[in-house]
């Protein structure tokens, strides 16, 4: 296995301005000739972490980066900008991981047409934002030729503005206000970005959610319905938020009741494998 670490601003020095350091950490397996594999293309799994745009999660990092390695997944986990680092520049740092993916596919055997792009609370909500908004103004201005992806896998994802069901501080950490008011719910509330070019996503959650309410994969899975995007909703009973890999080695100790949870990790891969089935 390959593993590097690729600091953005060093490709691409405006995501340095203002002390940003934005990092994507790269699990690429070797190629196997033994088993005639040597110029086989792998899809893609770039993962952002959660953390209320206030910090980024280790645990939503790593951990699930060594589960989808061995199913045949390029890696890719970034380090986003954080607050006091506003809107759009998360948006751009997923559009450099894009970018970065496209032109060294060929060295690291990475197939362009299938690449999901997996979040975790408000990671989730970056996954989701990015796949509706991959070519919108504010990321276009530094990446004229930005690239969409083929499929979302969204985890207890912060999605909606809606006050009863919002996860305000990461809308707060996101824009830099401090009332609801002050959000435009129809530039950042995911579920009113969907239209039929949203690419497929899968969505799991938890219904006893105390920190991101289970609304919020229900009305995204409701939006894309509507638009008949293909899609994978599933509510697990029991667990608390940031459940990550449903094991003792993100949730140490893990109640019995919870780790039934743990199966979302075969769901989304046995989902992502149809979907990415050639």
């Amino acid at each position: 296995m390959l593993h590097t670490i690729i600091h953005l601003k060093d490709r691409y020095p405006f995501l340095g301005a203002d002390g940003r350091d934005p990092i994507v950490e790269c699990y690429l397996p070797e190629p196997m000739a033994e088993m005639g594999w040597e110029d086989r293309k792998r899809p893609c799994l770039v993962i952002c972490p959660g953390g209320g745009y206030g910090m980024v999660s280790q645990r939503e990092g790593e951990p699930i980066a060594f589960h989808f390695l061995p199913k045949g997944y390029n890696v890719f986990v970034l380090t986003y900008s954080v607050a006091p680092h506003r809107f759009p520049v998360q948006l751009q740092e997923v559009a450099a991981v894009m970018e970065t993916i496209y032109d060294c596919a060929e060295q690291w055997h990475c197939d362009t047409e299938r690449i999901a792009l997996m979040g975790f609370s408000a990671g989730g909500h970056l996954a989701a934002h990015y796949s509706n908004c991959w070519n919108i103004p504010q990321v276009r201005q530094v990446f004229p030729e930005s690239k969409p992806v083929q499929a979302s896998v969204l985890c207890y994802p912060v999605i909606t503005v809606d006050g009863m069901n919002a996860h305000l501080g990461s809308f707060y950490n996101l824009l830099g206000v401090d009332t609801l008011e002050a959000i435009p719910a129809e530039q950042f509330s995911c579920e009113r970005l969907v239209t039929a070019q949203t690419p497929p996503a899968f969505l799991w959650h938890t219904a006893e959610d105390p920190v991101v309410p289970v609304l919020n994969s229900l009305r995204y899975a409701a939006a894309l319905s509507e638009q008949g995007i293909p899609f994978a909703l599933h509510i697990y009973t029991k667990g608390t938020h940031g459940l990550a890999t449903v094991d003792d080695q993100t949730n140490p100790p893990l109640p019995e009741e919870v780790a039934y949870a743990e199966r979302w990790l075969q769901e989304a891969g046995k989902w992502l494998s149809d979907l990415f089935k050639k």
